[in-house]
């Protein structure tokens, strides 16, 4: 058994007595004290997360955009330079192999960012897929030359402009808009810094070279010092992301899960000659095909992935992310059920180790930023 690979962060998160688990093959902080006081860090001032598990591809050549049209389900060829897009890598049935982020940074060179645990499957599907671009495209699996770092919460933009080392911006932090990235550089080393995050905040993930990680963190922890900035672990980076409604492969997604099931029908682009997944997504879904919804409890106790969704005395579903909202005050969960169920407002109930947990399903987020 390979043993879980370690971020350049790692001595750095045993000096703050982070507790670790293994997640995608990494061995990530999952707190460092505790998991309400880092998940009400990022909702009232910022966190700081190692994100430097995920996979990053770098694709390039003249043919890039329509290679990237052909293998994700997504229309990347018009995506605006500087600007990013969330897109799913399907599998010939239709189902899930993986959601990504892709950057479109210069004429015919884009950034893919996969998810940590899809790495080797990404990279291979990607592979395949370029065969049929030979010439004029290249894919480089380019994940242990970078880390990744994530600043996420309404005070976020403030810790990254204060940052010690930050320098040559192409433009101002403040001008960038969701959904897009800037270059600047940090000490000398190449820094990309993109408005984009997994928590529901405002906020900013910022890649460099691995060998800038340490320097970079340290940095950002001196700038935050006086603005709230705690260091942040994937306990409260998992109920953040749930209160926003945002999926996790290996619990909402999956191979055997289509887009339109997820709600994420319209990340499929429409009117594409040709790409990998169209013939399975052509194919009708079964009529009871499962789909993604927001349920919402009172009381304390929570379903947790796997606890059945049941409606009278029939199993109608399967919870597959839940917590105690920290936010809200209420349990909260996502879960699949049958789609005569599905209408905001119906009531079900959640099996928690043998309790019906009065539900109601809710449309997703749970929960929006106001500003």
């Amino acid at each position: 058994m390979t043993s879980p690979r370690s971020t350049p962060l790692r001595e750095r998160h045993e000096a703050l007595g982070a507790s670790f688990t293994d997640f995608g093959g990494w061995e990530m902080p999952v707190r460092y004290t505790s998991d309400l006081a880092e998940h009400h860090a990022v909702r009232t001032a910022a966190g700081l997360f190692d994100i430097s598990h995920m996979a990053e591809f770098i694709v390039e050549g003249p043919d890039a955009g329509a290679f990237l049209d052909y293998a994700l389900a997504g229309r990347l060829s018009t995506l605006a330079l500087g600007k990013a897009k969330y897109s799913l890598v399907l599998a010939e049935s239709g189902g899930i192999l993986d959601d990504v982020i892709v950057y479109r940074l210069d004429e015919g060179w884009y950034l893919v960012i996969a998810n940590a645990g899809n790495r080797e499957p990404v990279a291979a599907a990607l592979a395949e897929r370029a065969q049929a671009f030979a010439g004029s495209v290249a894919v480089e699996d380019a994940s242990d030359s970078f880390a990744l770092l994530a600043v996420q919460g309404p005070l976020a933009r403030s810790v990254v402009e204060a940052t010690a080392g930050i320098e040559g911006w192409e433009s101002p932090l403040a001008d960038l808009p969701y959904y897009a990235a800037v270059r600047a550089t940090f000490e000398g080393e190449p820094l990309l810094v993109a408005r984009t995050g997994y928590t529901g905040e405002d906020g900013f993930e910022l890649l460099v070279p691995a060998a800038a990680a340490v320097a970079l963190w340290d940095a950002l922890r001196a700038a935050g010092a006086d603005r709230g900035l705690v260091p942040a672990g994937l306990a409260s980076r998992d109920t953040l992301r749930l209160e926003a409604g945002m999926p996790l492969y290996g619990h909402e997604l999956s191979l055997d899960v289509r887009p339109a099931q997820a709600g994420l029908g319209r990340v499929v682009a429409a009117g594409k000659e040709s790409f990998v997944g169209q013939s399975g997504l052509a194919a009708p879904l079964p009529e009871d095909a499962p789909v993604l919804v927001g349920l919402v409890s009172e009381g304390r106790r929570a379903g947790r992935a796997g606890y059945p969704v049941r409606s009278a005395d029939a199993v109608v579903g399967e919870v597959t992310s839940g917590a105690l909202s920290p936010t809200l005050g209420h349990p909260i969960a996502m879960a699949y059920v049958a789609p005569g169920l599905s209408a905001p407002g119906t009531e079900l109930t959640i099996d928690v180790r043998g309790t019906a947990i009065p539900a109601t399903v809710t449309a997703l987020p749970f929960y929006r930023r106001t500003t």
